[in-house]
């Protein structure tokens, strides 16, 4: 399992190693809704222990099938989101996550990135970064896209870029190192330290303001696992829960 090695970026600025009893809520926000995430997805997100949760030195997120209801909504999914947003905001940097992901049909786990501010406006007119998501089908292989241009419906995007493991390998045997180096001219994506894809700034556009625009802002972290949705598979009766993330540590450096 190799890191990213970059001569840009090489101050560690933040880090979480999740080495304590509980998450570091100075560092992480755990999100409570069950807005599908734009997507009709069928989760919902709580912050209980068995949905977001320290344990033996990693950030645990667990989707679970079973009845839970918050506001009057009721689900038949509950599952774990956490972000960073106003603990950890960055703008250009290189971003590792070490992280074992979970599989199945109708699971979506995702490392990503939205803007804090949201300068040029809602999604995706202040941009999108996902440094990686995986639908569950296919366990051996992951995705980097970008989302940006202008606000939903008139939205763009490019990619997705896959990356597959050889030999038949799967990401939620072991830990993987997913990183994005990200800098006013490019995006790269690796994964255990190669390359596998390349968006320069030429390649992304704004509707309102000039290159490198939407993604000259600062962005936070969000780790989740959704389910179902528009772009996966719904859950059937092969799909196994819980479904189990793992985030063995985060570090981020300019």
């Amino acid at each position: 399992m190799k890191t990213t090695k970059t001569s840009e970026f090489n101050t560690l600025v933040w880090e979480d190693n999740f080495d304590g009893p509980t998450l570091d809520y100075t560092k992480w926000e755990s999100e409570v809704n069950a807005f599908g995430g734009g997507n009709d997805e069928l989760q919902l997100y709580t912050d209980y222990p068995k949905n977001v949760r320290v344990e033996n030195g990693c950030l645990v997120l667990e989707a679970h099938r079973e009845t839970v209801a918050i506001s009057g909504t009721i689900r038949e999914i509950s599952s774990g989101r956490v972000r960073s947003k106003h603990r950890g905001d960055w703008k250009y940097g290189l971003i590792e996550i070490c992280a074992k992901i979970p599989f199945g049909r109708g699971i979506w786990p995702a490392i990503w990135m939205l803007p804090t501010d949201e300068v040029y406006g809602i999604w995706a007119a202040s941009g999108e970064i996902d440094i990686m998501e995986a639908f569950g089908r296919e366990p051996g292989q992951i995705l980097g896209t970008l989302h940006y241009g202008d606000r939903w419906p008139k939205n763009a995007s490019n990619g997705p870029k896959h990356f597959t493991l050889s030999g038949g390998k799967r990401f939620c045997d072991d830990f993987h190192v997913f990183a994005l180096e990200w800098s006013s001219t490019v995006m790269k994506w690796f994964v255990d330290g190669e390359c596998f894809r390349e968006s320069p700034a030429s390649e992304w556009f704004s509707s309102a303001a000039p290159s490198p625009a939407p993604f000259d802002q600062r962005f936070h972290l969000i780790f989740n696992i959704a389910v179902g949705g528009r772009p996966v598979d719904p859950p059937d009766e092969t799909t196994a829960f819980p479904a189990r993330m793992e985030i063995d540590w985060v570090r981020v450096y300019q």
